[in-house]
């Protein structure tokens, strides 16, 4: 089987199972309409605010996608230890690495390209209520958000998929990712101090700001999350390889 067939199938698998599809609209429709009700109501009060970081403060919904993102690569990694579909894979696509290396590879592009929908959508969108206080794409920093939250999105969604191979259960990687991203994250920053920009979820977000503050800086922050994703993938390559299907 070609390597363009492969890739073609991992397609198709994905518009096919409706949790992932379904993860994959929810990236881009959560982040919206979360942003648009927030700015649409509060959002000249928060702008107003001396401390208000406007770059930044454009990607709240950020944390809801993210969540989306999450659970997108961690449904199109599970349904294959559904009912014996992992074996049926392998049937069709004996070689193991060319398997795994499709799926993460369509998997990563399609939350790439949603990812950066997303974040210059929201970026547009939540500007769309500030008035006066509205920033555009060339204000300092906001280009660089919107392509860095497309591929921050992108790499929490690589990072989901790499765990989910490793321990074979969607719902394990829920229960720890989406926890961590929402409570522990924030827990162990104010327990550990500096060492919490180095968490997956912290430091990708720091390319979100203007002037970040700390140890990272935007690209490096982002490239920690990608350290982070390339390590969960590592290992899910080495059980697909190693377990038996």
């Amino acid at each position: 089987m070609s390597t363009s067939a492969v890739l073609h199938a991992e397609w198709i698998k994905i518009k096919s199972l409706r949790g992932s599809l379904g993860s994959l609209i929810a990236v881009f429709a959560a982040t919206l309409a979360i942003t648009v009700l927030v700015f649409a109501t509060v959002g000249r009060a928060e702008a107003d605010n001396a401390d208000a970081e406007p770059v930044f403060g454009a990607f709240y919904a950020l944390n809801f996608g993210q969540i989306a993102a999450i659970a997108f690569g961690t449904t199109a990694v599970s349904s294959e230890y559904v009912n014996g579909a992992l074996r049926i894979s392998l049937a069709a696509v004996p070689r193991r690495g060319l398997f795994y290396g499709a799926k993460v590879a369509v998997l990563g592009a399609a939350a790439l390209a949603v990812g950066l929908l997303t974040c210059f959508g929201t970026f547009l969108a939540s500007q769309a209520f500030l008035g006066e206080y509205a920033i555009g794409l060339g204000h300092p920093g906001a280009v660089r958000a919107c392509v860095g939250g497309g591929v921050y999105l992108a790499l929490m969604a690589l990072l989901a998929a790499g765990l989910t191979a490793v321990l074979r259960s969607g719902v394990a990687v829920l229960s720890v990712l989406i926890p961590f991203v929402l409570i522990v994250s924030f827990v162990v920053g104010d327990v550990a101090g500096g060492a919490a920009q180095f968490l997956p979820d912290k430091a990708g977000q720091q390319v979100l700001h203007e002037s970040p503050d700390g140890t990272l800086g935007p690209w490096a922050g982002l490239a920690v999350t990608a350290a982070w994703a390339a390590a969960a993938l590592a290992a899910g390559w080495w059980a697909v390889r190693r377990r038996d299907a």
